[in-house]
């Protein structure tokens, strides 16, 4: 049977991007409204919004019907389509971000994004944006954004002179991309799990190492060369059949095989992300998180802990505008959720986490709230400057600043016997392991087609079985242990060969029969991209060299009488794309390149490999 990613995914839940991303982008289908009572409500009207260097932005627009009062707009920008497409055609989903906008009216508005779907134009991966100083007709998505708010404003009657935008994950990159140099009638805007450093931490890279499973599926559904506006897609290539990632992807061999074998060069990203894989100028072009300077809206940042895409997205958007615009109204949420789970109706557990209650019962009401303060001045938005959800004790906490305050760093050092220590006293030696390329650690235990949501926070004990695997594991804690923001690894490791991942892992062992190892958090960096993403270094091998490696924020008790685990691995499969263990370009890597390596990990006075954390009391 053929696989085919976009149909098949939207089946299985929690498999790919693809499937999430189709929820959240068209809305969670849940208590829908039907076609007659959004017909009897709204009425509906498709425009082609003309922008400054006269491309045309294809716009659909539902306006209330009753005219007593004005409403300002609520806009998503969208690269995956604004259908269904016909002025007699609405959309039988819910209008806006949750179901509670069912409560207030306003002038919903959906734009396909420049060169996707029926817009013109062309299509520009993250497109980089322009400074202020670079004015006339050069274009790119805040002058978008503006051009359509100043035209809505000008042409769409009975609104009120204010304008808000939202969306999730690339949706979400177009709602950050509009605040620098924003339109004035911009008011509201809430990024939600936006794409933001491709390179560092979101979808395409993590720390330089590439994504290959994600990307692979979604290049092929999204990336289909267009000469003209259309109202669908198709696939790259329709005969992709995957029945098991890790099969396939290995079979696949080196990364330059998958044009050969599947997309004979037809995906224009998937080709510039393998061309540029340093941070170069592309990426470095691409990183809005450098444009997020003066913001004038106001601003909530939306992001789930466990999210396979953007978490990085969400907790760096966030920090870019503290840091670069001094004077702001910024807001951070970060709850239990994976990847826009926030959007749907409910969301109560994950994996084996029970959140004991509903939390999108806080967060839609949050939300709500934002807009209908900021856009039509009714009610109140009182929300801390930082609500966060702490997973293990199941608490919302709210903070004036993210990271929290008042916290204290704690080390743990990678110990004798594989012990987690809290002093540097009694540590010798080393540990090591063969890292084999044909041989790579599994993302996950379960096998599927497609990324499973659920490594997010799934049992680590088939990896500590492995003998590719380090495991350090600390005493029953006497007390709860929270822990809140940054999560840093510093390693110190030599290999046999001159590049090497190294993956970490946070986990939680709960003191359950099966000894439960539930993973909290990990990432990965490409070991030449230890001291610059832009200049990669090769190792010497045998050298001890320092590896200091930036997870992402956590916020997660460990409680009485579990146990701290930290894992450290060289593959992550078919998460990450294998590295060949050798200093080259990946991406012209032939299979006689491929190398089994030994890796030593030190955890000696000279050499104390540790975790920091940062504890809450």
């Amino acid at each position: 049977m053929k696989f085919d990613f976009k149909e098949k995914f939207l089946k299985v839940k929690n498999v790919l991007l693809l499937a999430v991303l189709v929820i959240t982008i068209s809305c969670n289908a849940q208590s829908s409204p039907s076609t007659a009572s959004v017909k009897d409500t709204y009425l509906k009207i498709e425009r082609m919004i003309p922008m400054r260097d006269g491309i045309k932005l294809f716009t659909a627009i539902y306006m209330p019907r009753d005219t007593s009062e004005k409403y300002p707009f609520l806009i998503m920008r969208t690269p995956y389509s604004c259908a269904p497409y016909g002025e007699d055609n609405y959309n039988t989903r819910r209008l806006g971000p949750n179901r509670r906008f069912a409560e207030e009216k306003f002038i919903f508005v959906y734009q396909d994004v420049r060169g996707r779907y029926m817009s013109e134009g062309n299509f520009e991966e993250m497109t980089p944006a322009i400074n202020a100083s670079q004015a006339g007709k050069k274009t790119d998505e805040s002058t978008d954004a503006y051009d359509t708010v100043d035209w809505l404003l000008k042409n769409i009657a009975n609104n009120n002179g204010n304008a808000g935008l939202y969306g999730i994950s690339y949706p979400g990159f177009y709602a950050a991309a509009a605040l620098p140099n924003a339109h004035p009638a911009i008011k509201a805007v809430s990024p939600q799990a936006p794409v933001t450093d491709e390179f560092e931490g979101d979808d395409a890279y993590h720390r330089g190492a590439f994504f290959l499973m994600d990307n692979f599926g979604f290049l092929n559904y999204f990336d289909h060369p267009r000469k003209e506006p259309w109202k669908k897609y198709p696939s790259i290539n329709n005969n992709i059949e995957i029945k098991d990632a890790y099969e396939f992807f290995l079979k696949l061999g080196p990364i330059k095989n998958a044009n050969d074998l599947y997309f004979n060069n037809r995906s224009k990203i998937w080709n510039e992300y393998l061309a540029h894989n340093t941070k170069d100028s592309y990426w470095q072009a691409r990183n809005i998180r450098t444009s997020l300077k003066d913001v004038q809206p106001a601003v909530l940042v939306v992001g789930g802990w466990f999210d396979a895409e953007d978490l990085f997205g969400a907790l760096n958007t966030y920090k870019a505008i503290e840091q670069q615009t001094p004077v702001n109204n910024n807001h951070l949420i970060m709850g239990p959720w994976t990847h826009g789970a926030w959007a749907a109706n409910s969301w109560t557990s994950f994996v084996n986490y029970d959140f004991g209650g509903n939390t999108n019962t806080f967060f839609q009401q949050l939300e709500f709230n934002f807009f209908t303060y900021y856009l039509k001045g009714k009610g109140s938005f009182t929300a801390a400057e930082a609500s966060i959800f702490f997973t293990g004790s199941n608490e919302w906490k709210s903070f004036s600043q993210w990271p929290a305050p008042k916290t204290t760093k704690t080390t743990l050092f990678l110990g004798n016997d594989k012990s987690l220590q809290s002093s540097t006293q009694h540590l010798t030696g080393f540990d090591e392991y063969t890292s084999d390329p044909a041989d790579p650690v599994p993302y996950i235990k379960d096998r599927a087609p497609g990324r499973l949501d659920e490594y997010m926070a799934a049992d680590q004990t088939f990896a500590s079985r492995r003998p590719d695997v380090l495991s350090y594991t600390g005493q029953a804690l006497q007390q709860n242990f929270t822990i809140a923001g940054t999560l840093t690894a510093n390693l110190y490791v030599s290999i046999e060969g001159s590049d090497a991942d190294f993956i970490v892992k946070l986990i939680d062992v709960e003191p359950d029969g099966d000894q439960t190892q539930q993973l909290v958090r990990a990432e990965v960096l490409r070991g030449k991209f230890r001291n610059s993403f832009e200049k990669p270094e090769a190792f010497t091998a045998e050298k001890v060299t320092e590896v200091k490696l930036q997870l992402n924020d956590v916020a997660h008790t460990f409680l009485k009488g579990h146990k701290i685990m930290v894992q450290v691995q060289s593959t992550w499969f078919p998460l990450v794309d294998r590295n060949p263990q050798q200093f080259m370009n990946i991406s012209e890597a032939e299979e006689k390149d491929f190398k089994k390596i030994k890796v030593r990990l030190y955890h000696s006075r000279k050499y104390p490999s540790a975790i920091e954390m940062y504890e809450l009391k």
